[in-house]
């Protein structure tokens, strides 16, 4: 099986993106951006449900064993769209429970990518738990950062480039 990276940011090409192109070039792996789909909010009808997100579900439980979900961190949390995926997990457990059961056993793993190198406390627990009660291995969770004062605004900063080097070694 395969590694993919669930990109979850409002742009397509801005600071996440940095860090999701240095990954890839460590490990090789997908790449779903988030952006380019529409997945609407989870409702208790399925209102929803001729969206792209059960398509996009299925391909990743039938071709992926490692899920990496990459983020910006927007106000202290990860962003709308990576949490409207999440919120829409719960088709999965009601709707379409075949998919659901699919994740068990799967690895999953969470970036996040802020202005500032301080980590957000807590930013990894819907994470983590979301792992734990899907029957996933939680690999862990890493905070990168790119400075919006960094005057090239095309490069990582050689400490996040090490400390993305450092977790690559957990997946």
């Amino acid at each position: 099986m395969a590694t993919v990276i669930i990109k979850g940011s409002s742009r397509s090409h801005g600071h996440t993106s940095l860090v999701v192109n240095y990954l890839r070039t460590k490990i090789k792996c997908d790449l779903i951006d988030l952006l380019s789909k529409k997945i609407g909010p989870f409702d208790y009808e399925f209102k929803n449900s001729n969206d792209d997100f059960l398509p996009l579900m299925e391909q990743i439980v039938d071709q992926y064993d490692t899920l990496i979900f990459i983020t910006p961190v927007y106000w202290y949390s990860m962003s709308s769209i990576t949490k409207t995926f999440f919120d829409r997990l719960s088709d999965c457990l009601h709707h379409r429970k075949d998919i659901g059961y699919k994740l068990k056993g799967k690895n999953l793993a969470a970036i996040s990518v802020g202005s500032e190198s301080g980590i957000v406390e807590g930013f990894n627990i819907p994470f983590r738990n979301s792992a734990e009660y899907l029957g996933m291995t939680y690999l862990g969770y890493l905070h990168t950062w790119k400075s919006s004062a960094d005057q090239n605004d095309s490069v990582l900063e050689s400490e996040v480039m090490e400390i993305i080097d450092q977790f690559t070694l957990q997946l």
